[in-house]
């Protein structure tokens, strides 16, 4: 599925028991952003449904931690995620709703990782475009969107409802091949 992992990281598709395991690690790995209204803000923004419906086009990475007590095999710690889906509207478009990497594991590569596993099925579906967005002020996933060469949008005011301004990306999997193959 995704074969270009640090060791000790595997990765899967999504399945509906990860939910609280995802929702439990976001304002950790934000670091607070936007305060208590930022945390409030980014678990609404992964309802159940995602890891009901949208399994297949989405995926967990998770690191080994060995043997729980009675040497049973240990649910492995969340170490990054990728909700995305295909469009349903526009058959050229796929979209990445929500992603995320534990800052420990930052400048590892899993992030790029996700989102060329992420690219590869989007093409394998006939998809050309993927689309994504992110607040202004995370300005590190701007920065790394526009290092895998999306472009970037200016500001979107209210793109999320009022005050939840967006700034969206667009990549052109056709101009940018190089970036569903792996390193």
């Amino acid at each position: 599925m995704i074969d270009v992992l640090p060791g000790g990281l595997t990765a899967r598709h999504l399945v509906e028991g990860d939910h609280p395991r995802v929702l439990a690690v976001l304002d950790t790995w934000w670091g607070g952003l936007k305060g208590p209204a930022g945390a409030l803000e980014r678990s609404l923004l992964l309802p159940r449904l995602y890891f009901q419906h949208f399994t297949t086009t989405s995926f967990l990475v998770e690191g080994d931690e060995g043997q729980a007590d009675g040497g049973q095999p240990d649910e492995g710690k969340v170490a990054a995620f990728l909700v995305g889906f295909l469009s349903q509207t526009d058959p050229d478009a796929a979209y990445v709703h929500f992603v995320g990497v534990d800052p420990q594991l930052h400048g590892q590569g899993i992030g790029r990782a996700l989102y060329r596993a992420f690219f590869a099925l989007a093409r394998s579906h006939g998809r050309r475009y993927v689309h994504c967005i992110t607040s202004p002020q995370n300005t590190a996933s701007q920065a790394f969107h526009a290092r895998l060469g999306f472009t970037v949008s200016t500001m979107k005011p209210d793109y999320d409802g009022p005050g939840l301004d967006r700034v969206a990306f667009t990549i052109d999997l056709d101009a940018h091949p190089v970036h569903l193959a792996s390193e």
